[in-house]
Formats: structure tokens, C-alpha cells, sequence
């Protein structure tokens, strides 16, 4: 199972991650809240740990943001701030469970089978661009009616640009949504995935689907063939 951590205090993520690798989860760690929200948006997770008190935007923020996009990840809150409004704004803003700091982690371990046995979360609806499909569930992209080959790393870059299909990617978040915050990943390293991708998918097209932003990013639109 993999487990999707946001969480600002380094200690505090350095042991829950620790931890729940050795109860055989695979974890990946954001330190703030627009990471949190990339990583939380661009790859498939079976369970959300997110954090309130976050740098940039809050976890309720991140929260709102991941269910007004469609991602059904079930999300466990876990906070300081135990006052009963808190916990229902969180609730209602799409949480599945909230736990309050200090915890043990047994508990935490407890919450977390828990809504991991409700089962799977509904599927998300395929990402369409042009005639380029993308469908989350299976990991399956279509480009014309012709199935493309991507690696596990080539189709999360492309599900992250086809979410923000017109909008500019910074190469930052690009790089912790697709390695996580704390992998040391060169920047280098991103063009060359991005190098992969656009051959497979404009070599079957004839056209341009990935563009740089020279000193910003990346972003997906379709062009003409050339």
C-alpha cells in the first residue's frame, strides 16, 4: 500500500515514515501544503496523511482542493488542533478521519487499516486532451486510438501536465510530484523523462504536445502537426 505523508515538522516525518515503512507501507513525504497537493493530485495513493499546520496552504485547503478536483483518496487528518469546529470543518471539507497530535502510533496504524478495508475509493474520471486519453484507474494512455507504452514515471509526469493541460508546470513541483520532496533528483534528470515522453507521444502524432516555459517549466497544450 502506498501512503501519501504531508507533513512540516521534519522530526515528526522523518519517525512516522520510518515507521510505517517498517509495517511494510511504501511512504512518500511532502513538507508543505502545495507539494502535498501536487504529489496528492498527480499520483495514485491509497491513503492520504495530511497534516493541518502546513507552510504555503493549510491541510483544509488541501483538503478542499484535492475533492474539488475529483481525487477520492481517503484522507486522515492529523493535527494539534482538537476544538470540535476544527475537526468538522475538516470532515466537511472531505477528510475520512481525523486524528489529534499527540497520538500513539498504534492508534495511527489502527485509523489507517481501518479506511484502507473500506475498500477502493471511486475511480477517477479519464484526463482528455485533444485526442490524447489518459485513464488513472488502469494507467493506460491513448493517443488516436493507439495504446502508448510509458513507464510508471512518464505516465505520472504525463497525468500531472494533462491535470494543468494549458497551465504552466515549474519545474520544482514537477520534480516533487513525480520523486517526492525529500529525493535528491537533478534537474537534468526531468528533461530527460520529458525528452522520453514527448518522443512517444508526438512520434506517433506528428504533432506538439509538451512545450518548455524556458526558466519556468513545462506545459501540455496540442499543436498542429508540423
Amino acid at each position: 500500500m502506498r501512503l501519501l505523508l504531508v507533513e512540516d515538522e521534519r522530526r515528526m516525518a522523518e519517525l512516522l515514515h520510518q515507521g510505517l515503512e517498517e509495517e511494510g507501507y511504501r511512504v512518500t513525504v511532502a513538507m508543505d501544503g502545495h507539494s502535498g497537493l501536487g504529489m496528492g493530485r498527480s499520483s495514485e495513493f491509497d491513503l492520504i496523511l495530511l497534516d493541518v499546520m502546513l507552510p504555503g496552504i493549510d491541510g483544509f485547503e488541501v483538503a478542499r482542493r484535492l475533492r474539488r478536483h475529483g481525487i477520492r483518496t481517503p484522507v486522515l487528518m492529523l493535527t494539534a488542533r482538537d476544538a470540535a469546529p476544527d475537526i468538522v470543518r475538516g470532515l466537511d471539507l472531505g477528510a475520512d478521519d481525523y486524528l489529534t497530535k499527540p497520538f500513539s502510533f498504534e492508534v495511527l496504524l489502527a485509523r489507517i487499516r481501518a479506511l484502507l478495508r473500506r475498500g477502493p475509493a471511486p475511480q477517477p474520471a479519464r484526463l482528455q486532451a485533444g485526442d490524447l486519453h489518459l485513464d488513472p484507474a488502469t494507467h493506460e494512455v491513448f493517443l488516436g486510438g493507439r495504446k502508448l507504452s510509458l513507464t510508471r514515471t512518464e505516465f505520472i509526469l504525463l497525468e500531472f501536465l494533462m491535470r494543468r493541460a494549458g497551465q504552466v508546470a515549474p519545474r520544482d513541483t514537477l520534480i516533487e510530484a513525480v520523486w517526492g520532496h525529500a529525493r535528491d533528483i537533478e534537474s537534468n534528470t526531468l528533461d530527460a523523462f520529458i525528452r522520453r515522453l514527448r518522443t512517444k507521444v508526438e512520434d506517433v502524432s506528428g504533432r506538439r504536445w509538451i512545450h518548455t516555459v524556458r526558466g519556468v517549466g513545462y506545459t501540455l497544450r496540442e499543436d498542429a502537426a508540423e
